[in-house]
């Protein structure tokens, strides 16, 4: 009986031998398992970077990488990229050495994380970097030793963190001051202290920030040793706080569905593209766009626009896309267009242009710049030219001169001058006594018909 029992085990034991041989077969030693499995987990590492988009334009590679719930940048991303693209991520911290691969970067777009601490060699290797975008993030300190391993910098955005303006940002506040880097952290602004809440770092008085070093110079009597603070302006926030500046490919101010009404102030001036559409802007008014002199594509459509003045557009002399389209417009007042002098298309469709005399002015600019192509300017009103192009009804407005058989010259048509005689019965009463005398009752006149 015991003889049976092993027999038996010896059986089951021999059946099982095969499928774990099935099972195992091809894997080779358990070092070889394991290497097949930590395989996978690199694989799956590099299928979640190659949700990354890498494209060429103009001769430059790109890797977009935005939207895709980053925290850190990934190892094996390609090294001969000249932009990166990481704004709208989740990274937190920037470590040292951290785009030292990245030995070509032009451009490296960090805005929209949740960045609040840089290490100071983070920007270690990247000597051809031109910009650097780190607004919208959660930044409250850093130095000028984060800047050094950058020489080529020329466009630096910090604006809308929370930088508290103490001791510590006092050799950042010094270097954005000097005069060469003009485009180096324009609109960031201090939160705290209250003493100096909104105030441009730029701009800042460096002594401010640790008033307990000048507390030998002291004030004079009745003066506070700080400015009180000056609420900020709630407008000039708008642009910095709710729009989003993209460097590249070409420099765009994105201001789309924000439910603006105004345009915003303190517009940067280096931006070439600026999008304002969606939004409940109703009225342009003079020399809003000033500053913004290197403007190239200004896009206003879907807006409530109803009204802009005269000089709306000024400084925009090398403007040469404008989008006016889906709007309230029903005329532009005499002089609105003078400063568009290298306009090159303007969408005018989805308007209520209202085709009467005041149209005319539109018609007269367009017919003075034949270079620029016009999109949808049709009579809405009134009823009688609705659906009209409004260039066809100016033509019927301005018809031809009345025939000469209207003014009863008759055969006489064909002459270039007609002299009629004209009498003209008079009250000698009415007029002065030296001329009423000698006056004659009849008057000659000479009419000119002109063609």
């Amino acid at each position: 009986m015991r003889l049976l029992a092993i027999l038996v085990l010896l059986l089951v034991l021999n059946g099982a031998e095969p499928r774990r041989g099935a099972r195992n077969r091809g894997l080779g030693p358990g070092r070889e398992r394991r290497k097949t499995r930590g395989k996978g987990r690199a694989s799956a590492v590099k299928r979640f970077a190659s949700d990354c988009k890498e494209y060429t334009e103009a001769g430059q590679k790109y890797l977009d990488c935005q939207d895709r719930q980053l925290t850190a940048v990934q190892p094996d991303w390609p090294k001969d990229i000249q932009h990166l693209l990481l704004g709208r991520n989740k990274i937190q911290v920037l470590r040292d050495n951290t785009f030292s691969q990245f030995r070509q970067l032009l451009s490296l777009d960090l805005q929209q994380n949740e960045i609040n601490m840089i290490e100071e060699q983070a920007f270690n290797g990247l000597d051809q970097l031109t910009t650097l975008l780190l607004q919208h993030n959660h930044l409250r300190s850093t130095s000028e030793e984060m800047l050094l391993p950058m020489p080529s910098l020329r466009y630096l955005r910090l604006y809308d963190n929370p930088w508290e303006c103490h001791c510590h940002l006092d050799s950042l506040v010094r270097t954005l001051q000097v005069p060469s880097n003009r485009n180096l952290g324009n609109f960031a602004r201090c939160s705290v202290p209250a003493s100096l809440q909104g105030k441009k770092l730029r701009q800042l008085k460096v002594e401010l920030l640790c008033p307990e070093h000048y507390q030998s110079q002291k004030p004079l009597d009745g003066q506070d040793s700080l400015p009180k603070p000056l609420p900020p302006s709630k407008k000039d926030h708008e642009v910095t706080t709710l729009c989003h500046t993209y460097m590249y490919p070409k420099p765009l101010l994105d201001c789309r569905s924000k439910d603006l009404k105004t345009i915003p102030a303190d517009l940067p001036s280096d931006i070439v593209k600026m999008d304002f559409s969606s939004n409940t802007i109703g009225h342009l008014k003079p020399k809003e766009f000033l500053a913004s002199k290197d403007l190239k594509l200004l896009n206003l459509s879907s807006n409530n626009l109803d009204r802009i003045d005269t000089a709306a557009f000024a400084g925009l002399l090398y403007l040469r896309e404008l989008d006016l389209s889906n709007n309230s417009l029903r005329y532009f007042p005499y002089g609105v267009l003078e400063d568009l002098y290298f306009l090159r298309k303007l969408f005018l469709g989805d308007n209520p242009w209202m085709c009467d005399y005041n149209i005319h002015y539109l018609i007269y600019w367009l017919n003075h710049h034949p270079g620029v192509a016009y999109f949808g300017l049709i009579c809405s009103q009134p009823q009688e030219f609705r659906g009209w192009q409004v260039e066809d009804y100016v033509k019927t407005y301005n018809g031809e001169c009345p025939k000469d058989w209207q003014l009863g010259l008759g055969d006489a048509e064909q002459e270039t001058a007609q002299e009629l005689k004209v009498e003209i019965d008079e009250d000698t009463d009415l007029l002065p006594s030296p001329i009423r005398d000698n006056r004659p009752n009849t008057m000659e006149f000479e009419i000119m018909r002109l063609s």
